[in-house]
């Protein structure tokens, strides 16, 4: 019986480590998100002010400040079993 238990953690062990994601891929998945999320901003900035120069600011701290909390979002999900 605690031979079993003992086999079924460390199975479980193996699913969860399998299921989790490097930080690298994290990273690479905030980077592509960004872009796409970033282009989208400058467009709607540039509609709404119609200056470019304004557009591209809004769009270059947008870009920064989402792509921190992108990732740091990204990783505490990860540590989050449930759905998995």
């Amino acid at each position: 019986m605690i031979v079993d238990s003992i086999l079924q953690s460390k199975s479980r062990q193996k699913i969860d480590t399998a299921h989790s994601e490097k930080w690298k891929r994290s990273l690479l998945k905030t980077l592509s998100w960004r872009t796409i999320g970033t282009i989208d901003t400058i467009v709607i900035s540039y509609f709404l002010t119609g200056t470019l120069n304004v557009a591209l600011s809004i769009g270059g701290i947008e870009l920064i400040t989402k792509m921190i909390l992108y990732f740091f979002h990204e990783r505490l999900w990860n540590q989050i079993n449930w759905g998995k």
